[in-house]
């Protein structure tokens, strides 16, 4: 596939910018369909905010609620524990220590 430079116009600031013949070689081995929306420079603002989509918790957000726990005891040990999701009727559920123990 040939690839050519684009200029394109950034979403967030409006300056035009230059997606590289290299930059789209590179989107393309990695299988992204979309072209970027930013620049490199509002990108990396975007990244230092937290805006963007990746790592463990750049997505969370501080109006967000924490996760809601409920209390289950362990099919395996009998200890109460929690777990981040309402448990079933009839599934067993349970606690880190026999949960890793099972997965073996």
């Amino acid at each position: 596939m040939s690839f050519t430079d684009k200029t394109l116009v950034c979403l967030e600031c409006g300056n035009g910018f230059v997606f590289t013949e290299s930059e789209q070689e590179f989107y393309s081995s990695k299988g992204f369909v979309n072209e970027p929306k930013r620049c490199p420079d509002c990108r990396e603002a975007r990244k230092q905010r937290g805006g963007g989509q990746g790592g463990s918790m750049t997505g969370y957000s501080s109006y967000q609620r924490p996760r809601e726990m409920f209390s289950v005891v362990c099919a395996a040990c009998g200890k109460e524990t929690q777990v981040p999701f309402q448990p079933r009727n009839g599934r067993p559920v349970y606690c880190s220590d026999c949960f890793a123990q099972n997965r073996r």
